[in-house]
């Protein structure tokens, strides 16, 4: 997998917004690769996550912003990332799930993201009636991509310290 960051050159703000996200996004995915299945399913957190559960958990950030959210689709499990199915409910994967499986569903709600991102304006705002009942509550889509940059920042770095704790790897 090549993983670069975004050219320098580039001055549109979607541009760049969209090539961090995929930044953030492969590297992800290469702070996974190397990590055994034990490894992948072990917590050394006080917090108790495992990098597989990270994984999954960031499949349904995307889901719930760009699916739930942005396009207001139905979707059947909102926070199925969650053990209890709720916003505050500890990660989780699903029993007879295997990494693979994560990684796959990740991959392809990441294509699924960018469909949606590529298909509107930076200003369009939420549909009502999936994650947003009144026009006040529906973001627009640039601060969606925003959020989920965040997300991806946050949840990446602390992906580095659980790395380091695994065996050792730092940095990439």
């Amino acid at each position: 997998m090549t993983r670069a960051e975004p050219s320098r050159r580039l001055s549109a703000a979607e541009e760049l917004l969209a090539g961090q996200l995929d930044f953030h996004r492969e590297t992800l995915l290469v702070k996974l690769d190397g990590l055994t299945g034990e490894e992948l399913r072990r917590s050394r957190l006080p917090s108790n996550w495992t990098p597989l559960e990270l994984l999954h958990h960031l499949t349904h950030v995307e889901r719930r912003w760009l699916c739930w959210g942005f396009l207001g689709e139905r979707i059947p499990d909102p926070w199925g990332d969650a053990a209890d199915g709720t916003p505050d409910g500890r990660w989780h994967v699903p029993d007879g799930t295997t990494a693979a499986e994560v990684r796959e569903a990740f991959a392809a709600q990441c294509v699924r993201s960018r469909e949606i991102a590529a298909g509107a304006a930076w200003e369009d705002r939420a549909a009502l009636g999936g994650r947003f009942a009144v026009p006040e509550e529906a973001p627009t889509l640039g601060w969606i991509l925003l959020h989920l940059l965040q997300e991806y920042a946050r949840h990446v770095g602390q992906l580095d310290v659980v790395r380091e704790l695994t065996d050792g790897a730092v940095g990439e």
